[in-house]
C-alpha cells in the first residue's frame, strides 16, 4: 500500500475504499489520480515537519509522494528535493502542485515502486516515506533499501501507522501491513544509529469523531 495518501488528508486516513484488490499496486493508483479533483489535503505530514525542522536544508528523497505535499513543503523551506512514487499519475499531479507553489525548480521526479527501490549510487541527505505499508510486514526490507541512498551524515525518516484497534474499517491484510518503530530497526544497515524510535500519539476527526492514533515514527542518522 502506498500512503501518498498523507494521514490528515480529508481526514480519511487510508480509507479510500481499502477493499479494493489493487490498493497495494500502481495500477490501483493511477486510476485513482485520474481526473482533476484533489485526494488528499496537500498539507504536510506533521512528523516530517517537526524532525525535518531540525535539519539543515539540503538535498531529499521523499518516497511515496503521490500528489506531492511533502515535496512541496521541503522545497519551501530550503531542500532540493525528489519527489519518487510507483504512480505517474500521482508524480504528474504532484509536478504541478510544484508549479503552481512555485518551487518546480526545486523539484524533480522519480517514478519508482519502494519494494524495488535501489539508490543506484544516488545519495540524500534525507530521506524520508510517510504512511507507506507495503504486505506482508515487508517495510522492514524498504526501510534496507531507502537506507541506501542516505549520504553520509544525512538522515533517514520513516513513518507509518501503527496497529490500533479503530482500523476495523481495513481488510486483515491491511492490519498486516501497519507497523510499529521498532520493527523497523532490523532493517537499519550498519553505520546507521536511531535517533527516534517512538509511538506518538495524534488526534484526528474521522466521520465527524475525534479518534486517537500513532504515528510510528522511526529517524536514523548516518554515521559512515
Amino acid at each position: 500500500m502506498s500512503e501518498h495518501q498523507h494521514d490528515h488528508q480529508h481526514d480519511q486516513q487510508h480509507d479510500q475504499d481499502p477493499t479494493e484488490p489493487d490498493f497495494f499496486e500502481p495500477a490501483g493508483w493511477e486510476e485513482r489520480y485520474v481526473g482533476d479533483d484533489a485526494m488528499w489535503s496537500g498539507r504536510p505530514n506533521p512528523q516530517l515537519v517537526t524532525e525535518a525542522g531540525r535539519l539543515t536544508p539540503g538535498t531529499a528523497l521523499d518516497v511515496g509522494c503521490g500528489e506531492g505535499g511533502d515535496v512541496v513543503w521541503l522545497a519551501q523551506q530550503g531542500w532540493h528535493v525528489t519527489g519518487a512514487d510507483f504512480s505517474a499519475n500521482g508524480l504528474a499531479r504532484a509536478a504541478r502542485h510544484a508549479e503552481q507553489a512555485g518551487v518546480a525548480d526545486r523539484t524533480d521526479w522519480w517514478q519508482v515502486d519502494a519494494r524495488a527501490f535501489a539508490a543506484e549510487g544516488r545519495q540524500f541527505d534525507l530521506v524520508t516515506t510517510h504512511f507507506l505499508h507495503p504486505p506482508d510486514h515487508g517495510m522492514v526490507e524498504v526501510t534496507r533499501r531507502l537506507a541506501e541512498a542516505v549520504a553520509p551524515g544525512g538522515h533517514l525518516l520513516v513513518v507509518g501507522h501503527a496497529p490500533s484497534a479503530h482500523h476495523t474499517q481495513l481488510t486483515e491484510s491491511h492490519r498486516r501491513a501497519m507497523w510499529e518503530a521498532a520493527e523497523l530497526l532490523p532493517g537499519l544497515p550498519e553505520g546507521f544509529e536511531a535517533v527516534v524510535v517512538e509511538q506518538r500519539p495524534r488526534t484526528v476527526e474521522r466521520d465527524g469523531e475525534s479518534v486517537d492514533i500513532e504515528d510510528s515514527t522511526l529517524l536514523a542518522r548516518r554515521t559512515t
